[in-house]
């Protein structure tokens, strides 16, 4: 199956299910979900797998256990290309339209220690800030989730202390509702915006092996 785009469906489809996030929902429009979101995710990203490699489409169900929200779908479609360790590509759809990304979402306190490892450094610590600002320069948002205080080891007045207090960072960019999200466009673009996050997702495997 070729991509060809997203269709209106399947935002209107994330639209009502953000509405009525019931069973009973998802079983009259289940085809729908099939056709305009499942299968043009999996046609998208298979299009960008000879040069990204293969991604893992995430499954739709809520894991509710845990959650006092037990609503029990997600409201997007989300695709991870793994090159490390929760590390890698990312693309997803909703209602608000579609969203790439790149970093990484999580590390056992070993890669951790690696990556601010990494950033305390003279030469790589300084490269990973060009990195991540020249993407902000380009419209990409900085994201993760950071500690509030400096990590274990490492001076407040550190000189990248804004950087190894992160425990994810991912970039984020957002195409909305921008035509060329309903058109075979979307694989070059998408291309595109994750070549230009190369830099980051491959500084974040080299310094986190652990």
């Amino acid at each position: 199956m070729s991509f060809t785009g997203f269709p209106e469906a399947a935002l209107d489809f994330y639209d009502d299910l953000e509405i009525d996030n019931s069973k009973y929902f998802w079983e009259q429009h289940k085809e729908t979900y099939k056709t305009a979101v499942a299968e043009p995710m999996a046609a998208l990203t298979d299009a960008l797998a000879d040069e990204f490699g293969a991604a893992k489409l995430f499954r739709p169900y809520r894991d509710v256990r845990f959650s006092k929200d037990k609503t029990p779908y997600k409201t997007h479609q989300g695709a991870f290309v793994a090159v490390s360790a929760a590390t890698g590509y990312y693309i997803q759809i909703g209602a608000p339209g579609v969203r790439v990304g790149a970093g990484f979402y999580e590390a056992t306190p070993a890669r951790l220690a690696e990556i601010r490892k990494a950033i305390d450094h003279d030469r790589h610590g300084p490269e990973l800030v060009r990195t991540v600002r020249k993407l902000t320069k380009a419209g990409w948002e900085v994201d993760g989730q950071r500690l509030k205080t400096a990590p274990r080891g490492y001076d407040a007045d550190h000189p990248r202390i804004e950087w190894l207090r992160h425990k994810s960072l991912f970039v984020g960019k957002d195409y909305g509702f921008d035509e060329v999200i309903h058109t075979a466009d979307l694989v070059d673009r998408v291309r595109k915006d994750w070549r230009a996050t190369k830099p980051l997702v491959e500084w974040i495997a080299a310094h986190s092996a652990t």
